[in-house]
Parts: C-alpha cells; sequence; structure tokens
C-alpha cells in the first residue's frame, strides 16, 4: 500500500496526538511525546497544525512528525515499524527533497529514534550527528517523597504569574500570559499541569509543567525553568520533584526528560531530583 505524506489539519490533528500517546511505553527509546504538542501549542492552534506532518499507509498512522523550527523535524514512528524500511526510505526522501514540504534547502535537523531503522539510511545519505542530548527518567512506581517547599498548581487565573517566571528563567524567552491560555486550550493539556514553586518569603521562583500520556505510560517535563534572580538555592530540585508527584498523581508510569549533555547544571538538577541518566542520544543534520 501507498505511504501517504499528509498535514493533518485541525480537525484531524486530534489523530496524531492519539497516535503519539499510544506509542509512549516503557522501554523505548526516547521519543516525540504528545506533550511536545502541547507545549508548541502555545503558538496557537494553526500554527501547531503547519508544524505537524504524518506519514500513513491503509489508514493507519506511521509517523508522527513536528517541526519544532523551519529547520528541526522532530519524529517517532510507531513501534511496530521502527525497522520498516520501506517506510524508513519514504521518509529520507521526503526529508531530503525540499519540494515535498518538509524541510528547507541549506543546514536541517531530525530527531528520530535511536534504534529506528531510518537512522542508518540517514547516515547512508550523509546525515552526520550533531551535539549530545541527556535523556533521564525516573521511575513513578513507588512513592515520590515531599518537595520540602510550597507548590500550586496553576489555572487560568494565575497564568500571568506561571508566564513572568517562565521568562525570568530562559533569556531571550518570549511566552505571556497568552500563550498560555493558547497552550492550555489544546487538547494535549487535558493531561497536564503547571506547577509553581514558592520561596520561604512566598515569591514565585520555578515553573514547571508536566504532561501524561494516560495511565501508565511515561509523562515528561516540558519546560522546566528557575527564575534567574533565585538559582543556586535547590529551587530547581524541588519543583523538578514536585513534578514527578505530579505525573504520579495522574497516573504516569514515570517521569522523562532530555536537556543538552552541555548542559551539566541541569542534568545535576535532574539527577538530584531521583531521574537517572539514559544512553545520550544525537540529531542528525544536513549540512547543506
Amino acid at each position: 500500500m501507498t505511504i501517504e505524506l499528509t498535514r493533518p489539519g485541525i480537525d484531524l490533528l486530534g489523530e496524531a496526538v492519539g497516535a503519539l500517546r499510544q506509542w509512549q511505553r516503557e522501554g523505548t527509546p526516547f521519543q516525540l511525546h504528545p506533550g511536545d504538542l502541547g507545549w508548541f501549542r502555545r503558538f496557537g492552534a494553526e500554527a501547531t497544525t503547519a508544524a505537524v506532518r504524518t506519514w500513513s499507509r491503509g489508514g493507519r498512522i506511521l509517523v508522527v512528525g513536528l517541526l519544532d523550527g523551519p529547520t528541526l523535524l522532530r519524529l517517532t514512528i510507531a513501534p511496530d515499524a521502527l525497522q520498516d524500511e520501506e517506510l524508513a526510505q519514504r521518509l529520507v526522501d521526503d526529508v531530503s527533497q525540499p519540494g515535498r514540504g518538509v524541510l528547507p534547502e541549506g543546514r536541517v535537523n531530525i530527531e528520530a529514534p535511536s534504534t529506528a531503522v531510518v537512522q542508518d539510511l540517514l547516515a547512508a545519505a550523509g546525515w552526520a550527528t550533531d551535539e549530545p542530548w541527556t535523556p533521564l527518567r525516573r521511575d513513578l512506581t513507588e512513592p515520590v517523597l515531599d518537595p520540602g517547599v510550597r507548590v500550586e498548581s496553576v489555572g487560568p487565573e494565575r497564568a500571568h504569574e506561571w508566564a513572568a517566571v517562565l521568562r525570568a528563567s530562559f533569556d531571550g524567552s518570549t511566552f505571556t500570559e497568552d500563550r498560555w491560555h493558547a497552550m492550555a486550550a489544546g487538547s494535549p493539556f487535558h493531561d497536564a499541569c503547571c506547577l509553581l514553586g514558592y520561596d520561604d518569603r512566598g515569591h514565585a521562583v520555578a515553573a514547571v509543567t508536566v504532561w501524561s500520556a494516560g495511565p501508565g505510560r511515561p509523562g515528561v517535563l516540558e519546560p522546566m525553568g528557575v527564575h534567574r534572580d533565585h538559582r543556586g538555592r535547590g529551587h530547581g530540585r524541588a519543583i523538578t520533584v514536585a513534578a514527578a508527584a505530579a505525573l504520579q498523581e495522574l497516573g504516569s508510569s514515570s517521569a522523562i526528560v532530555c536537556t543538552p549533555s552541555s548542559n551539566v547544571g541541569a542534568v545535576a538538577t535532574y539527577v538530584s531530583a531521583g531521574f537517572l541518566p539514559l544512553p545520550e542520544v544525537r540529531d542528525r543534520y544536513r549540512a547543506a
């Protein structure tokens, strides 16, 4: 049967999110999560649908890709199709030809599951590996201890406060209250939770969003940040522990996060919160 590349559109985006939920399983490589689409939803419904690509065969979605920026395609593949060479070759063809509407000319990157055969075909086609990232995982089958600080769940009435902390956590961030509301309007947010952490003076100092893929499946943290004026005091560890507890309450089997390996401070923060590093992963890139 023919493999079909599509832009699902607003009416069919839920099918792509549903496929991503089903593909989240323990023991699988780090991969695109429905929470990644949920976080991208901060740019609005139209921007999100414009950034999604799906590859299907016989009416069944086999691959979901997110253009996380014009030159980065993050994709994942149905577990039973990871070694499908016909599908992998079609992916390589589509990402290599700008006219197919996936990636443009010039330097571009692809994130794909490390065990997928598409990795081998990309390498054979001259795609090199980029800088390493470190996935980290915390098992949630055991109780998560209290983070030791005040942490509160954030709803629409306090979106401005959450947005302010996030802006102060990342240089160049343009996150706004309106973007929080756009994010919260997306279907992935139905299984998500935003948290704010406070210091002993009552100042909001850390923010995180957690995304569940449903009971018994891995959940992710995206994003997590600590206010630049309150770093080095354990707030990152505390909000990360609180995030793990929130995912546990949502029924997640584990909590997953991924950060550049060069960000040794972030890796150390997640380890201090009970996360274990997994084997590094690397994007593939085409220089020209």
